[in-house]
């Protein structure tokens, strides 16, 4: 089970429609969530964000661009590449939600 978009859940709550991304949600409405959701800089841990690139991105893609601010985009293979450079500060919340959302859009 995928962990919910907000700080500190630990699941996905049918209950807060704003934990979690829905099949019949709108682009604008994952695009809202994904912006909101909680992906803390350089935090690899219980980060929603990665949750989704690793249980959902990864294995419906098998590689994953990402365009990064000043630098332009940057393929990722693995799930393992994505986290390590996000850990190390490569790449930024800001550059991931929106390769999230929109990788989460083309699904939907």
């Amino acid at each position: 089970m995928l962990s919910g978009l907000k700080e500190g859940a630990t699941k996905m709550s049918k209950s807060d429609v704003g934990s979690a991304i829905f099949m019949e949600d709108t682009v604008e409405e994952v695009n809202s969530k994904i912006k909101k959701a909680y992906c803390p800089e350089r935090i690899v841990k219980d980060n929603p964000i990665l949750d989704y690139c690793e249980s959902i991105i990864f294995p419906s893609y098998g590689t994953y661009t990402i365009e990064i601010k000043g630098t332009g985009p940057k393929e990722f293979t693995t799930y393992k590449m994505l986290a390590d450079d996000f850990e190390a500060g490569n790449v930024h919340p800001g550059d991931l939600k929106p390769a999230v959302a929109k990788a989460i859009n083309n699904l939907i």
